[in-house]
């Protein structure tokens, strides 16, 4: 089959090229591909997407956005095929979505606010998702996110018919009693409990966190990358002595932790 190579391509062509490669006669592996054997394939460029807007880095941002759009492409090919849905009907339910959720634009109703924007946006995705009560929306939040990016939309959710702590330091409380929880079920050795306690404990900090206005998954990567940075200056400060990692105390590394911490620059 021929195809036709060009100097420019638009959205058109992206189309057509995935359809290209899972023709009997077109890409072995493409042609092989479901649903779930590339489901991490989009996961992995969303971040990537992601780790793009953290850099501020927009020749990546461009590229990147274009391997989400593949998977979006491609996805939907596969149903495509199947005489399911087409990326017409993809682009169709988008575009009724966003018209049917911001009827202060595109209808009669009044929304001169972001919270008042928000608000008609929850009430009319409960009504379009057939959602009655609370509970509806709170399992309607996906549980493919990552845990603690669920769990604080689903604190937020909550929060909004009242069920919540008034401040921080109230829900802070609650972190006290789930970590004495957690410390009991490992004193008493059941994995179960060790289990759940954490998750409870987990969820209540989570719950200090959104408080306290800050994102938690952004503020758990930030100190990843912080706990790396720090790292990196103690294992200098272990190599600089002549001595290795299992020389030292947990005391002794403590002392090179608080060096690094105090340390505002590279150590030489």
């Amino acid at each position: 089959m021929d195809f036709q190579f060009k100097d420019k391509y638009d959205f058109n062509d992206l189309v057509e090229i995935v359809r290209y490669l899972r023709l009997p006669d077109g890409c072995p592996w493409d042609k092989e591909q479901t649903h779930k054997s590339v489901r991490q394939d989009l996961i992995e460029e969303t971040y990537e997407v992601v780790e793009a807007i953290d850099n501020d880095d927009m020749t990546a941002l461009r590229e990147e956005l274009g391997d989400v759009l593949l998977q979006v492409v491609f996805h939907t090919q596969i149903e495509r095929e199947k005489g399911t849905f087409d990326m017409n009907d993809v682009a169709n339910d988008v575009c009724q979505k966003m018209i049917t959720r911001h009827p202060h634009v595109f209808g009669e109703v009044k929304a001169d606010t972001t919270e008042q924007v928000l608000d008609n946006w929850d009430k009319i995705k409960m009504q379009t998702k057939s959602q009655t009560t609370q509970t509806d929306a709170l399992k309607s939040i996906s549980r493919s996110l990552p845990s603690l990016m669920r769990s604080q939309k689903i604190q937020k959710k909550a929060a909004k018919v009242g069920f919540d702590f008034p401040t921080p330091d109230e829900a802070a409380v609650k972190v006290t009693e789930e970590l004495t929880e957690l410390i009991n079920a490992v004193h008493a050795g059941d994995e179960n409990d060790i289990a759940e306690e954490a998750g409870d404990l987990l969820f209540a900090a989570v719950n200090v966190v959104r408080l306290a206005g800050a994102n938690g998954e952004k503020a758990l990567y930030d100190a990843c990358d912080k706990f790396i940075s720090r790292f990196s200056l103690v294992e200098q400060l272990v190599r600089e002595s002549g001595k290795n990692f299992d020389d030292y105390s947990l005391s002794e590394l403590d002392s090179f932790w608080d060096q690094a911490k105090d340390s505002s620059e590279p150590i030489d």
